[in-house]
C-alpha cells in the first residue's frame, strides 16, 4: 500500500485506487508517478510476467529496471483467459478510480475490459490508453515502442543528422525518450481528469499516443510545422550545440546556449568581454559563426582556460544569463554534493534479504507528503490480500490458485 513520507502527512493521491495493466515502461511509469502522489496501486500481471522483470542487474531475482517502475504496488498475477479471471479483474476495475493500460488498441476489448465495458459498471472510472499511435486512425494496429516511434516521428533522424551518423555508424538513442515523456504526459491527463470529476462527478476514458507526446515536447517543431526559414539561426536555441569543451586539467564542461545564435553570440562576448568578436567578419552571421565554429570556439575556449574554480567560472557566465555545468557520469553525480544533501535515492527491499537503490519521488510539497515505497513486489505476491478485499473468501481464493487463474512466483 502506498506510505506517505511521515505518519502525519497525507500524499495527495491517499484513497485514491488505481488498476494498472501496464507492462514495461511507458504505461509503468504513468502509474508509478500517481503511487508515489499516494495512490494505492493494483499491478494485475499476466501468468507471463511483465516483460521487465527479465531486465538486468537483478538483485534477489528482482530486477532493477522492474523494481524502478513498480515499486510500491501491490501485484496480482491472474490468467484473463479464464472467464474467472475476467470476472474478479472486472470487481477490481468496479472499485478503482484510475484504470492504465498500455496493450495494442482493442486487446481489453477482447477480454471485456475495454473503457465502455468498465464504464458501464464504474461511470465515474478514469480510464488512460497508452499505445504507440492512438487509439483511432490508420495507425492504430500498429505496435509501438520507444525505438520505432521515435523513428517515426522524426527524433531520431535529427539526432542522425546531428551527429552525422549514417549507414553502419547509424544508432538509435540510448534513452526511451518516446516511453518516459509518454508516461509523463499519461499521469498529467490521469490527475486533470480527476480534478474535472470532481466538479462533474463524470469519469472519462484518454487516449494518450507516444507518437503525439514525441511531437508535444518537440521544441522544434514549431519552426518544421510553419516551414520557417530560420536564417541559419539554430532552430528553438537548439540544445544539442551547446558546446562542450574539454579543459586543460580534463574537465569537461558545456554552456548552455549555441553561441551560433545571434543573441546567445552576443551573451557569450559580454560574458568574455570580448566585444570586438562582434565586428569579426568570420562571426558577422549565423551561417559564417557556423562556417568558422571551430575558431569561435577556439576563443571560448582560451577565455575558460583562464579559470580554475568552477565556481568563479559560474558566477561570470551567470552575469550573463547563460549556465554552466561539468560533464558528469550519473555515479559521479550520485556522489556530488547536491546528491548527499538532496537523497534523491532510497533503498527498497528486493524480498530475499537484498536491497536495491531506485529514484526518490523527485517532489517536494510544503504541505503534502510523497509516497517512499520500500518494496517492489513479486508476481502474484498479494493474490490473497487483493481478491479478499473483493470479498472472495479464502476457499474461493484457494480454488482459483488450484484451477491455475491465479499463479505466483513467491
Amino acid at each position: 500500500m502506498a506510505s506517505s513520507v511521515g505518519p502525519e502527512v497525507a500524499a495527495p493521491l491517499d484513497g485514491c485506487t488505481v488498476v494498472d495493466f501496464t507492462r514495461v515502461l511507458a504505461g509503468p511509469h504513468c502509474v508509478k508517478i500517481l503511487s508515489d502522489l499516494g495512490a494505492s496501486v493494483v499491478k494485475v500481471e499476466p501468468p507471463a510476467g511483465d516483460l521487465a522483470r527479465i531486465a538486468v542487474p537483478a538483485t534477489g531475482g528482482m530486477s532493477h529496471y522492474f523494481a524502478q517502475q513498480n515499486a510500491g504496488k501491490r501485484n496480482l498475477s491472474i490468467d484473463l483467459n479464464f472467464p474467472q479471471g475476467r470476472q474478479v479483474v472486472m470487481e477490481l476495475c468496479a472499485r478503482a478510480d484510475v484504470i492504465v493500460e498500455n496493450f495494442r488498441p482493442g486487446t481489453l476489448a477482447f477480454y471485456g475490459l475495454d473503457y465502455a465495458a468498465v464504464a458501464a459498471r464504474n461511470p465515474t472510472v478514469i480510464y488512460v490508453s497508452i499505445s504507440g499511435y492512438g487509439q483511432t486512425g490508420p495507425w492504430k494496429g500498429r505496435a509501438g515502442f520507444a525505438p520505432t516511434v521515435q523513428a517515426e516521428t522524426g527524433f531520431t533522424k535529427a539526432l542522425l543528422d546531428h551527429f552525422g551518423l549514417d549507414g553502419e555508424h547509424a544508432r538509435n538513442d540510448y534513452s526511451s525518450h518516446a516511453d518516459v515523456y509518454t508516461g509523463l504526459e499519461a499521469a498529467v491527463a490521469a490527475l486533470a481528469a480527476l480534478y474535472d470529476r470532481r466538479a462533474s462527478g463524470r469519469g472519462q476514458h484518454i487516449d494518450v499516443s507516444m507518437a503525439a507526446s514525441l511531437l508535444a515536447v518537440n521544441e522544434r517543431l514549431h519552426a518544421v510545422a510553419s516551414g520557417l526559414d530560420t536564417g541559419g539561426e539554430p532552430v528553438a536555441l537548439s540544445a544539442a550545440e551547446s558546446p562542450i569543451i574539454t579543459l586543460t586539467n580534463g574537465l569537461q564542461i558545456t554552456i548552455a546556449g549555441s553561441p551560433i545564435y545571434t543573441p546567445i553570440f552576443r551573451r557569450y562576448c559580454a560574458m568574455m568581454r570580448r566585444t570586438d568578436l562582434l565586428d569579426d567578419p568570420r562571426f558577422a552571421t549565423p551561417p559564417l559563426r557556423r562556417a568558422n565554429e571551430r575558431a569561435l570556439l577556439g576563443e571560448v575556449r582560451a577565455w575558460l582556460l583562464g579559470f580554475s574554480d568552477l565556481e568563479e567560472l559560474e558566477a561570470q557566465v551567470k552575469v550573463a544569463g547563460l549556465a554552466v555545468g561539468v560533464v558528469r557520469s550519473t555515479e559521479e553525480f550520485l556522489a556530488s554534493e547536491w546528491s548527499r544533501h538532496r537523497q534523491p535515492l532510497v533503498e527498497i527491499d528486493d524480498g530475499a534479504g537484498g536491497v536495491i537503490r531506485i529514484p526518490a519521488p523527485p517532489w517536494r510539497f510544503s504541505r503534502s507528503g510523497t509516497a517512499r515505497p520500500s518494496w517492489a513486489a513479486h508476481r502474484g505476491q498479494h493474490n490473497g490480500e487483493v481478491l479478499t478485499e473483493l470479498d472472495l473468501t479464502g476457499q474461493t481464493v484457494k480454488e482459483l490458485e488450484a484451477d491455475g487463474v491465479l499463479s505466483s512466483e513467491v
